[in-house]
């Protein structure tokens, strides 16, 4: 169970989250919304990139809030970004074994980590590849491959299918979906392709202005006038009818 208590942001006068909570109890569920919605400044606050002025994140008996970010990655916690962070000059062996590097593991887990991880995306031929070799959608192989490697007990994707084709999106969000069997991590992932989130993802929150306006069933998210009116960009009578 993640549970997004009263989390608030504010910069300056504006106020990027507004008291916003959700307890996510599937494996896979989103956090959609228009651009500007609170959608990554949520994951930001979640991975320690941005301090909230109220509210908690709660794994647990664990408030992940009151760990530095270093903490919370040796806790379990794992992110994508809109752009994927692959180093061009390591191997794609490298980039996933910088992340083993503080982790504690024996040096048997973390190379057994490595082979799950590389097993797990079909990274295994490209190993040794550079990253800047790398073509969009295998990196974005491996920056899955980061997030799972490392025993994740919560993995945040930031809109990952950014750029893909059909096809390569369809293959990632069978991946995404192996995830929490593969790994025991729940997973959040922010995306605008809803069809995407509308297949991978139990539960939904929808965010418009810092403020939640919908929460639960992905399906009956999707349905409700005010996500159609927010979201899909209908007017508020239309997505009534």
């Amino acid at each position: 169970m993640i549970a997004l208590e009263n989390l608030t942001v504010r910069f300056g006068g504006l106020v990027a989250l507004d008291a916003v909570s959700a307890r996510f109890g599937e494996p896979v569920s989103g956090i959609v919304g228009p651009n500007g919605a609170g959608k990554t400044t949520t994951m930001n606050v979640i991975s320690g990139f941005l301090t909230s002025q109220g509210g908690r994140v709660r794994v647990g008996d664990t408030d992940l809030l009151d760990l530095p970010p270093y903490r919370r990655t040796r806790w379990g916690l794992r992110r994508s970004f809109q752009r994927e962070e692959i180093a061009g000059d390591l191997t794609v062996e490298e980039n996933l074994r910088a992340m083993l590097d503080n982790l504690p593991l024996s040096r048997a887990d973390k190379r057994e980590e490595l082979a799950r991880a590389l097993d797990f995306t079909g990274l295994g031929a490209e190993r040794h590849r550079l990253g800047a070799t790398l073509n969009s959608y295998e990196r974005r192989l491996t920056d899955v491959a980061r997030c799972v490697i490392g025993r994740p007990k919560m993995i945040l994707f930031d809109e990952p299918a950014g750029g893909l084709t059909g096809e390569e999106t369809e293959h990632l969000g069978a991946l995404i979906l192996a995830i929490p069997g593969q790994t025991g991590a729940q997973v959040l992932v922010i995306d605008h392709d809803v069809d995407l989130i509308s297949r991978i993802c139990s539960q939904t929150l929808v965010l418009d202005f810092g403020r939640r306006i919908a929460f639960g069933p992905t399906a009956a998210v999707f349905d409700d006038p005010a996500v159609k009116a927010a979201y899909l960009g209908l007017e508020a009578e239309d997505a009534g009818a």
